[in-house]
């Protein structure tokens, strides 16, 4: 059993068999990062997780296997998002011009003071706030120029002042000497607290390991739907809820919203707040990626939602966790990079980015790895839980995961420019679906399971294409 792996089982607390195969080593990436193993490993986890939901519903368990390069190209499935052309070829879906420029200019820059900064222009508003601070235009070189004028520190305090985000570079040292660091230090990766009581609730029988659990995913932009998609491809009811006109990606909303729906509430009026609060009574599980605090002011946190609908579970999914300092702070991927060393040791003299977005996705795995325990300790013991993780959190769990033998002798740019399986490589492991985007090949789920190989029951949707309803 892997040292992340030996982790996960820990927090999974039961002692029936919770064997997995986990096959392959690192390095997969340009990093001394074991990225493929701890992926591996969560993804074994969550194999395990399915397991035991299996063996409630059929006194039977499964085996389950990883392979370590299938587990590196589940931590990047996007890039292997392809449409089909004209003349019937698949070409991988390219990048908006806007997000390369967005990619380019998120990325470390020196400091007045001999430090690096890292700010985030990811999502169009937060753009506005991160430019209102260095008032500069938006290239290398006029950020790169901006924040030369400021000492690491006055810049990341700013930042947070303007409501945008961004991060000083940190060593992992500094980080965990941080009240911040300490705070998410005490805690394990993943957290399952129980907040009410209610009666169990048994998996329904018969069908998928999932089937019959409905789950509203109010997230976006990578950890959280990556969490929703994993319940979807063990048999869930996912149901995605976003309002008109909010920022997304559309490349990932794309690649995982494979097995939703997606429906339009604005809990800005009346009425769609009162719709998700119907919503949220036939609910088994409310995953959300807000900042804590945001939700409860609106009357949707977690407690509340427990009273309303006892037996819930409350998936809290954010950057800087529950707990410390930081906690009301907005954070993305580069910034959690950033704070809590990554970025400083991979980088080696200068500090870069890690080749692949490892904090979204690991954290949406641990998201619906959560959730799976969670649920399965409601059908024995009834109650209600709130399972939390964050970026950070995951990056801290990297860090603890040792090192491998590599001399890291090339940069990238932005996330996907890896190329660390070949397209022969990875063509086994697409599919092909039909969805109101066109016909796409993507990547396929990537855990293998004796009795229940995990599918998608439909192709991802439009946003806003059904119903605010569930399923009967």
């Amino acid at each position: 059993m892997t040292t992340a792996l030996d982790e996960l089982m820990q927090i999974r607390n039961r002692p029936e068999d919770g064997a997995v195969t986990i096959s392959g080593t690192d390095p997969v990436f340009a990093t001394r990062f074991k990225l493929a193993e701890t992926g591996a490993a969560v993804l074994g986890a969550i194999g395990v997780a399915v397991s035991d939901i299996w063996a409630m519903k059929t006194g039977r368990r499964q085996t389950v296997a990883v392979d370590v390069r299938h587990a590196a190209a589940a931590l990047d499935s996007a890039a292997y998002l392809q449409s089909r052309q004209d003349d019937g070829s698949y070409l991988a879906r390219a990048n908006s011009p806007a997000a390369e420029v967005n990619y380019k200019i998120s990325q470390p820059f020196a400091t007045k003071d001999g430090r690096w900064f890292l700010p985030h222009f990811g999502i169009a508003h937060l753009k506005a706030r991160v430019l209102g601070v260095l008032q500069c235009a938006d290239t290398p070189e006029g950020v790169a120029g901006a924040v030369s004028q400021w000492d690491a520190q006055d810049l990341e305090d700013a930042i947070a002042g303007a409501r945008a985000c961004g991060g000083m570079i940190r060593t992992a040292e500094e980080w965990l000497a941080h009240p911040h660091g300490q705070a998410l230090a005490a805690r394990p990766v993943l957290e399952i607290e129980k907040i009410g009581d209610s009666e169990p609730e048994p998996f329904p029988e018969g069908g998928r390991p999932l089937a019959g659990v409905r789950v509203l995913d109010l997230t976006r932009i990578l950890a959280g739907p990556v969490a929703a998609r994993t319940c979807a491809e063990q048999g869930a009811d996912v149901l995605m809820v976003a309002a008109k006109g909010v920022p997304q990606i559309k490349k990932f909303v794309i690649d995982l919203s494979h097995g939703k729906r997606s429906c339009f509430l604005d809990l800005n009026e009346a009425a769609g707040a009162a719709g998700l609060k119907q919503l949220v009574a036939g609910a088994d599980v409310f995953s959300q990626g807000y900042r804590p605090g945001v939700l409860s002011a609106r009357g949707f946190g977690p407690e509340e939602l427990a009273a309303h609908r006892p037996g819930l579970v409350y998936t809290s999914i954010n950057c800087y966790g529950q707990h410390g300092p930081f906690q009301d702070r907005a954070g993305w991927e580069q910034v959690a990079q950033s704070v809590t060393g990554i970025c400083h040791e991979h980088g080696g003299g200068t500090p870069a980015l890690l080749p692949v977005a490892v904090c979204d996705y690991v954290t949406g795995y641990l998201g619906a790895y959560g959730t799976m325990l969670a649920l399965a300790r409601r059908a024995v013991e009834g109650g209600s839980y709130h399972v939390k993780v964050s970026l950070c959190q995951t990056a801290m769990f990297l860090l603890r995961q040792g090192r491998v033998d590599l001399q890291v002798d090339r940069q990238v740019e932005h996330f996907g420019a890896a190329e660390a399986l070949s397209p022969d490589e990875v063509a086994p492991l697409q599919m092909d679906s039909q969805t109101s985007y066109g016909p796409i090949r993507h990547l396929a789920p990537v855990i293998r399971l004796s009795e229940t190989p995990p599918a998608w029951d439909r192709p991802t949707p439009a946003l806003g294409g059904d119903g605010a309803e569930w399923l009967n």
